[in-house]
């Protein structure tokens, strides 16, 4: 489990290329506030939106998780927890007026990209009562 990249994953980088290229600026593996050893993988501060991009097997994807045979007892545990804290931090950060966003490793950056720029878009518009265009 060492060798597994917590942070800054293939996924994660693509989709930051995406956002940055249009224009989008954001903070990355930003510590969940009031909650210790927890990350947000994009964060857009002003719009106080949190992006998480799950991998599939540590956070349960029901299409694509996999349940290991050795020492099963074990992982089912570990990914049990894993899953309750991801809904943990949901609720969390929800209840400290974020947007939360969680996606799967498997969705294409380029569709999660344009989610995130719509939900800017939306909290920009909100708060300010004024239309925007991402990069603009």
């Amino acid at each position: 489990m060492s060798r597994q990249n917590s942070r800054d994953t293939a996924p994660e980088v693509s989709v930051r290329r995406i956002l940055h290229a249009a224009g989008l600026r954001y903070r990355v593996n930003v510590p969940v506030p009031g909650m210790p050893r927890r990350t947000i993988d994009i964060v857009f501060p002003k719009a106080k939106i949190a992006v998480f991009l799950d991998g599939c097997f540590w956070h349960g994807c029901p299409e694509h998780a996999t349940q290991p045979k050795a020492n099963a007892e074990w992982w089912r545990t570990k990914l049990d927890k894993n899953m309750a804290r991801d809904q943990e931090t949901t609720a969390h950060l929800q209840a400290e007026g974020w947007t939360v966003l969680r996606y799967w490793e498997h969705q294409t950056p380029a569709s999660v990209a344009q989610d995130v720029k719509s939900a800017i878009v939306r909290s920009t518009q909100k708060r300010t009562g004024h239309e925007i265009q991402p990069g603009r």
